[in-house]
């Protein structure tokens, strides 16, 4: 007999709901630490027993719950956060579902404490997940609110025991704390397990206070190396910190990104963050980053997932765009000329992290360098890079048409100040690196690395000038695709001609009937397949420009200089010169550094002077 359609019991349809939004203890701390940030607190407690399971105490300083409210905040949908159609398309509070504590209540023993600052007292309310009527009751409470849930999933066994370790449910909580603390720099938090203080920061309203935040949560190697994002005034605004290339990690373990103070794990934004770093990274790298992206609320739709750990852009491809606009161009700001000398430890053969952030126009000019002698003349220097423009500097598609640099502009990359950022060249070690002085003390640098950034950057300028040209097939290509693709190849065919590629649309075929000539022959099929993937995900793809550039990066490492290539002085200055105007010339084209240094302080340390 076929069941008929009946109302399920409310703690029933509670326990389902449960089942989306607590999944586990770091699930149901996320909810309460979330709730008391939208309470306005700046002080948030958070205690852990037993990983969680035994109990989860978050006590804030907000500004609490009215009495004859207590009970209905343990309802489903009740909630203080929205009251139309109208606030659920602009949410601005991290919660506003009203799911989240009877959800809570209905899987464990809650107790929630809490007062406003007109009330005399505080008051209290139970819920165990059982259907029963809860009334509050008068208890000493300061202004804010304290909820304890204890034995979590004891009335669902089937969940609980899905559960990990203690040590492993800690771990997540933990991370999860932290990644909050970068959500909310004026809130205080307060971290204890079993007894014991494991993370706490105060508020943090200065930029020092900041970064200093950053720097507890992603450790000092992170900081030292952390490009510094500006913020605008524009209504979309993004800033905070993202690595230089030469700090990256094994995986994607230290990527926080916030949409409007909500944490947020999006392929779309890791996807530009990603593309951003392509030239500058080792495959299977990973940049590390802290950002904040700041939109309209009506622009995205916060409401796209249970957890609220996902959203949706109306514009997502002009988000993704600028993202990776704004992340490549500081990377490409990074540079010699405006960035503090990266330097290595005293202890041999160790390299810290630059510090980006610290301009060279801050770096203190000492005396004139005690090899004044060894420094070529200005008219020599001019002569050299002529030479060495007319050599090394390859500006066409075609590696073997080089263009030499007029006299003018050899005239004005000499004219600058006589202590530059990489210094001058005092000779060459092995055939593989330069010795240089600069103001603060020894600069080594990877001659056959850095020429091919400069080779590199200057192919990519020289196709990026010129029309891509196109091979056409003997034989066109022919693909077989569903509805979906031959739409976007439709209505992406202009893209894929400016770089070279032409396709037709028949039906449910593609004919690829031109390739770019400088790909030779590459498998088109799989070409055009990558392309199309990446339209259905992301809304455009790079894949044609990533290939273009992977072969002008080979032309680049074969067009430059090679190790045990005997070098002048002067040739040596010469390529100095060109990384401290050339962008992203920390990094070679495979993502190893190019140049690091020593300062005079290190110096001694390593020599034992002044001890």
């Amino acid at each position: 007999m076929i069941n008929r359609i009946h109302a399920l019991p409310p703690q029933l349809v509670n326990q389902i709901a449960a089942g989306e939004v607590v999944e586990r203890p770091a699930s149901v701390v996320k909810e309460l630490v979330e709730n008391a940030m939208d309470a306005g607190a700046t002080q948030i407690d958070v205690e852990i027993e037993k990983g969680g399971i035994g109990l989860i105490r978050v006590r804030d300083n907000g500004c609490g719950i009215h009495a004859e409210d207590l009970c209905l905040s343990l309802s489903r949908h009740a909630t203080s956060k929205i009251q139309s159609l109208a606030d659920l398309e602009q949410v601005m509070t991290l919660g506003f579902r009203g799911e989240a504590l009877p959800s809570i209540s209905s899987v464990a023993r809650l107790v929630m404490k809490s007062r406003t600052a007109e009330a005399e007292t505080g008051w209290q309310i139970q819920g165990d997940g059982r259907e029963l009527e809860t009334e509050a009751s008068p208890v000493s409470h300061p202004q804010g609110t304290t909820i304890e849930v204890r034995d979590l999933f004891y009335n669902t066994p089937a969940r609980r025991k899905f559960l990990k370790t203690e040590k492993t449910e800690f771990s997540q909580i933990d991370q999860l704390i932290r990644r909050i603390a970068l959500s909310s720099f004026a809130t205080g938090l307060q971290l204890k397990h079993n007894g014991k203080v494991i993370f706490k920061t105060a508020p943090a309203t200065t930029p020092a206070q900041q970064e200093q935040r950053v720097e507890d949560v992603c450790g000092k190697a992170f900081m030292a190396s952390a490009m510094t994002i500006e913020p605008t005034s524009d209504q979309l605004n993004l800033e905070g910190w993202a690595s230089l290339p030469t700090f990256s990690r094994s995986q994607g373990d230290m990527q926080y990104f916030y949409v409007n103070g909500r944490m947020i794990k999006d392929k779309l934004i890791a996807h530009a963050v990603k593309l951003a770093y392509q030239d500058v990274l080792y495959a299977g790298r990973f940049p590390a980053y802290v950002l904040f992206l700041t939109l309209d609320p009506s622009e995205v739709d916060v409401n796209a997932h249970p957890s609220k750990q996902e959203v949706r852009f109306r514009e997502s491809r002009a988000i993704h765009d600028y993202i990776y606009g704004r992340v490549k161009s500081v990377i490409a700001a990074v540079r010699p000329d405006n960035t503090a000398v990266p330097t290595m430890d005293s202890t041999p053969l160790a390299m810290s992290a630059p510090k980006p952030t610290t301009t060279v126009a801050s770096m203190p000019v000492k005396s004139a360098p005690k090899f004044a002698s060894q420094r070529p003349s200005t008219h020599r220097v001019q002569e050299e890079m002529a030479g060495y423009a007319q050599l090394h500097a390859p500006s066409t598609m075609t590696p073997g048409v080089i263009e030499a640099k007029t006299e003018a502009e050899v005239q004005a990359e000499t004219e600058v100040e006589p202590d530059f950022p990489l210094g001058f060249a005092l000779a060459q070690l092995h055939g593989v690196y330069i010795l240089a002085q600069n103001a603060t003390g020894l600069i080594v640098v990877d001659m056959h690395a850095a020429h091919e950034r400069i080779t590199y950057e200057r192919l990519k300028r020289a196709v990026a000038g010129e029309k891509v040209i196109s091979q056409p097939l003997l034989l066109p290509i022919e693909v077989s695709v569903s509805h979906a693709e031959a739409s976007l190849a439709e209505e992406h065919a202009d893209a894929f001609e400016t770089f070279g590629l032409k396709v037709e649309c028949q039906g449910d075929h593609l004919s690829i009937r031109e390739l770019p000539a400088l790909l030779g022959n590459c498998d088109g099929e799989a070409l055009l397949r990558d392309i199309l993937s990446d339209l259905a995900e992301y809304g455009q793809s790079q894949r044609l420009e990533m290939r273009q550039n992977r072969l002008l990066s080979t032309m680049a490492c074969h067009g430059s200089v090679r190790a045990n290539r005997q070098l002048s002085l002067d040739e040596m200055n010469a390529l100095l010169r060109d990384m401290e105007t050339t962008e992203r010339s920390g990094q070679c084209n495979h993502g190893r550094p190019t140049w690091s240094a020593l300062d005079m302080q290190a110096l001694d340390q390593l020599f034992l002077r002044g001890q």
